[in-house]
């Protein structure tokens, strides 16, 4: 914070500023999904910034970057394979999310 000011006057001012920042308890897991990744932070700290009615969401932590796999790329390796989606997940995440190998994976 900022040196020299006792928290509870910068509480004062905060709120004098319509301005309220609050931990959220008990956080199990966050996920942020982009297109192509997922972003998924455990035992993160989630906190709420309320500044005149507008809320801002800031997460701290360390993330697991997972590549996200295309339903249709599942598909395509269990239907070859003749094996289930979970199976075909389980294969092309093995592979980096290559076809190829994650259909030679599960056929051998």
């Amino acid at each position: 914070m900022m040196p020299n000011v006792d928290p509870r006057q910068l509480q004062k001012i905060m709120k004098r500023m319509g301005m309220s920042v609050d931990e959220i308890e008990g956080v199990e897991e966050v996920i942020i999904r982009t297109a192509d990744r997922e972003y998924v932070f455990t035992g993160a700290s989630v906190s709420v910034m309320n500044v005149k009615g507008e809320k801002t969401y800031q997460v701290s932590g360390t993330p697991k970057i997972v590549d996200r796999l295309s339903p249709q790329d599942v598909a395509l390796v269990a239907e070859k394979t003749g094996r289930s989606r979970e199976e075909a997940r389980a294969a092309l995440q093995k592979a980096d999310g290559d076809i190829a190998q994650a259909i030679l994976d599960l056929s051998a």
